[in-house]
């Protein structure tokens, strides 16, 4: 990795062991400081947090949370600290950048957001020598910036002057850095053939041996990124963010042998977060698309990352992009557990899970120029932010205490800056016992969702299949969620096709086991008596016309449209149009708004086996 200053003098005594992350040597002694909290606060409940991972919490909180100038802010971090005892070998400081989309023909904005890291970097390099630049990828925009004249209609992201220009922009920081791949990094489409040679590319341009990485940072703490390695082989949309198999079960190994009774912490960096983290702040088109999660399509692979968070405590915090929204919102934070006021336990492990926005205003979907900054030591760990249009300002998040290596206390630092974000499709979360889970549908025969009321905009309700799916309704909006972290998958109806309408589920009179389409008479076969799943139909009917909808369930069990489809087909299907178009212009004689007019695609559907002819 690139280094430069004091800490290329440190790397030279650096190894790597079998996984391939760089050992710090040790410098010189720190102890974590505490901040000023109150068991008694009157702070209002949504902004006092608490977490361990037993059932019962501490409650803590503090008013802390307030922007301050970079430089008063570093003076009393370390002011603070020498007081305590001052810094030692597990004292570091990491930088994490979100979403970059560099656009070439803007770089100053960039270079804003690089002058308010390098004195955070300078103080932090003085201090203890443990810093080191994580950049969560979607390095590059996904448009023509007139980079390459000979072809005007090439997308920046993802082509070989893209990656150039990005490891050019992360080196200069002066610290070593780390990246991950991001949907967008393996879109160089028209310079590279498939999704391995534009790999190979993004890992030599940015000095990786592969797509994911793990760096000792300091003493028993690891910084590990596991990247997205398919674009064009996407199954769905190709802005899913897919982690491949082998680094999950190289991450898996990586946990076993990494244990928190070891004294391990480990902080994980993905482009899009994991299912199951929390984290509710998320624009619609995520939702709709599919592309919400890691591996959001494969449900076996989605649900995998949480379930390792769970049973691995040294997992401390988890950071992602992908949303492009900002970090004044509380929710852009998740503990592992909440108030038992709030909800039910929601086993998150011990892990923080936190949102980062992005660098440029040009990339951002509420206006915001924000990224994180993580410091820590042997007893615990800040989230911070820094506010790139406050002229580089910091401000502390979120502060998260070991009390052992499988008891946390973690305190929201301030009041949600910014909740005008109700604008941006906020995901509404079911939770076990909530008022709006509507009971009945995974048991009865026949069960009204609705009670005869049509679905409004204001409709917020969800029940459980006897299959065990999970479905509701926000927003005017049919979705599914995950059955273990109730988590949103996706749509299945937009709120067009449900408003005004009702919804029941019925039992199909089949239970769902082995039957052979061919047999006849199916309706009088019987299951055996293993069999504990009914079958059933959701229905959507109009009182107004009497018209009823089936809604169907995919060939997996799933209900959400997997409708977005791979991006390279699409590209594709639009220059054969293009084709067609400039066709009707040189043999047919007709005009460009003519051409434009006329030419349509068709696709060859899978008719219903009733419409099919047989001879």
């Amino acid at each position: 990795m690139r280094s430069s200053g004091i800490f290329a003098v440190l790397l030279l005594a650096a190894t790597k062991n079998a996984y391939g992350f760089v050992a710090i040597p040790k410098t010189i002694p720190f102890v974590h400081h505490d901040h000023p909290s109150s068991s008694d606060s009157k702070r209002k409940r949504s902004t006092t947090h608490v977490y361990q991972s037993s059932e019962q919490g501490e409650v803590k909180s503090t008013n802390r949370g307030s922007l301050e100038s970079a430089d008063r802010w570093l003076d009393e971090t370390v002011r603070l600290t020498m007081e305590k005892g001052g810094f030692d070998s597990s004292s570091f400081l990491v930088g994490i950048l979100g979403d970059l989309h560099i656009d070439p023909r803007r770089m100053n904005e960039y270079e804003l957001g690089h002058d308010h890291w390098i004195p955070i970097f300078e103080r932090a390099k003085n201090a203890h020598g443990n810093v080191a630049l994580v950049s969560l990828g979607d390095l590059g925009e996904s448009k023509n910036c007139k980079h390459n004249p000979s072809n005007p209609a090439e997308l920046f992201a993802g082509t070989t002057m893209c990656h150039q220009v990005a490891s050019k922009f992360l080196g200069s920081f002066t610290v070593p850095y780390e990246v991950i791949g991001g949907n967008h990094d393996l879109e160089g489409i028209d310079e590279f053939r498939t999704d391995a040679e534009n790999l190979e590319v993004f890992m030599r341009e940015h000095n990786k041996p592969t797509a994911q990485f793990c760096r000792e940072v300091a003493e028993k703490t690891l910084l590990v990124g596991l990247g997205s390695t398919t674009f064009r082989e996407a199954p769905y949309t190709s802005h899913e963010v897919i982690v491949d198999v082998d680094q999950i079960e190289w991450f898996k190994e990586l946990l076993e042998t990494h244990s928190a009774d070891d004294g391990w912490k480990i902080f994980v960096f993905t482009h899009a977060p994991p299912n199951g983290s929390g984290l509710r702040v998320l624009q619609e088109n995520h939702v709709v698309n599919g592309c919400c999660w890691l591996n959001h399509s494969n449900e076996g692979q989605c649900r995998k990352f949480i379930e390792l968070v769970r049973e691995h405590r040294a997992i401390k915090a988890w950071f992602s992009g992908h949303f492009h929204l900002g970090q004044d919102y509380q929710d852009s934070i998740t503990f592992p557990t909440i108030d038992p006021s709030e909800g039910p336990y929601p086993n998150r492990g011990s892990c923080v899970f936190a949102q980062t926005s992005v660098m440029r205003r040009g990339t951002s979907r509420d206006g915001r120029q924000q990224s994180r900054l993580l410091r820590g030591n042997k007893d615990g760990f800040e989230i911070c932010t820094v506010d790139h249009q406050a002229g580089g300002k910091i401000r502390l998040d979120a502060t998260i205490t070991y009390k052992s290596t499988d008891h946390e206390v973690g305190v929201y630092a301030h009041d949600d800056e910014a909740y005008e974000h109700d604008a941006y499709f906020k995901v509404y979360t079911p939770t076990v016992g909530d008022q709006s889970y509507f009971c009945g549908a995974e048991t009865e025969e026949e069960c009204s969702i609705t009670d005869d009321e049509p679905v409004s905009m204001e409709t917020k309700i969800w029940w459980r299949l006897s299959s065990g799916r999970v479905l509701g309704v926000m927003n005017g909006m049919l979705l599914e969620y995950d059955s273990s972290t109730l988590a949103p998958l996706g749509l299945v109806l937009y709120a067009d096709e449900l408003i005004g309408k009702n919804i029941a589920v019925v039992d199909s009179g089949i239970d769902d086991c082995s039957l052979d389409d061919d047999e006849e008479n199916m309706e009088s076969l019987e299951c055996d008596e293993d069999y504990y799943e009914r079958e059933q139909a959701v229905i959507v009917h109009d009182l107004r016309d009497g018209k009823i909808s089936v809604v169907q369930p995919n060939e997996d069990g799933s209900y959400w449209r997997k409708i977005v489809r791979n991006k390279i087909a699409r590209m594709k299907e639009k220059r054969r149009e293009q084709a067609a178009i400039l066709y009707a212009q040189e043999r047919l004689w007709q005009s460009d708004d003519e051409a434009k007019k006329n030419v349509e695609s068709t696709w060859g559907p899978i008719l219903p086996r009733k419409e099919m002819h047989y001879e």
